[in-house]
């Protein structure tokens, strides 16, 4: 483990693998460096790249400082980026795709950008978070009912169905999904809940995320999913679309990590075909 302190004080640990260009990996709602997904992802991008699997603030090995803001996430990477050079690409899985792009907007040396099915909700006829459904995370949040708070997001935010979720306090990973439970909310801001209610998204919002972004999403995932990320990838600039086949939100590292791994090896300051999509069979 080794560590960088960002703006605030906070210190971020983190795991570096491979060599060569900086590639830092940003988890979505309750990841953290040890999940075995992120080290698979990071193995399997370093024999090209320098990778950095860290822990996002609040997360695993590393602190933070109150009060939150998403630029302090923003800060944190920028600190990353600091530590090994002046520039670096970034790779968000789900929610962890929203920070890295308001990174990259931030103009703290991101070169390129590849984000996973951002969650953004822009079909008003979809299925939506509940109407209270910040409100009330703040409140478990704040009551420290790290269970609770679990179980809303699953429910609410996601929509999993209720005898599932009730069943999953038996499952082994279920300490680690509470151990982060208090940084839900800070995916909820990294979002933007005005992109979670099934408005369009704005491009003036992504109009400063000039550098090439990947938007990647699977066959195999949800409407809501498929529809945000192209929705996504027509409001930013740059954006290349990429649909994989079978795939679906736990995506295989065996069928994105080979596409990663050429669009962050791309020279130059463009998409490989901007506005385009791309399908990419497993």
């Amino acid at each position: 483990m080794q560590t960088v302190t960002s703006n605030d004080g906070t210190t971020i640990a983190y795991d570096s693998y491979g060599s060569g260009p900086t590639v830092i990996l940003v988890g979505g709602a309750m990841s953290f460096r040890k999940f075995k997904k992120m080290q698979q992802f990071a193995e399997a991008l370093s024999d090209r790249f320098t990778v950095i699997n860290y822990d996002r603030r609040g997360r695993g090995d590393s602190d933070e400082m109150s009060p939150f803001a998403v630029e302090r996430e923003v800060e944190d990477i920028a600190a990353l980026i600091a530590g090994h050079g002046t520039r670096a690409s970034l790779w968000g899985w789900s929610s962890g795709g929203a920070l890295a792009l308001r990174a990259a907007g931030a103009g703290i040396g991101v070169e390129r950008v590849a984000v996973y099915e951002v969650p953004f909700m822009v079909d008003p006829d979809g299925k939506l978070p509940t109407s209270d459904y910040s409100d009330r995370l703040d409140e478990l949040v704040a009551a420290d009912d790290r269970s609770g708070a679990v179980k809303h997001f699953m429910r609410n935010a996601i929509g999993i169905p209720a005898p599932f979720v009730a069943a999953m306090p038996l499952m082994p990973m279920w300490k680690d999904l509470k151990s982060t439970a208090h940084t839900l909310p800070y995916d909820w801001q990294a979002l933007g809940p005005h992109n979670m209610r099934g408005a369009a998204l704005q491009p003036a919002e992504w109009a400063s995320v000039t550098a090439p972004v990947l938007v990647a999403y699977g066959s195999k995932s949800p409407d809501n999913l498929r529809r945000g990320s192209q929705a996504l990838a027509a409001a930013l600039p740059n954006a290349e679309l990429c649909k994989l086949g079978g795939q679906s939100h736990n995506v295989s590292v065996k069928a994105l990590a080979p596409v990663l791994s050429e669009f962050f090896a791309a020279v130059g300051g463009s998409a490989v075909a901007p506005g385009a999509t791309a399908s990419v069979t497993a």
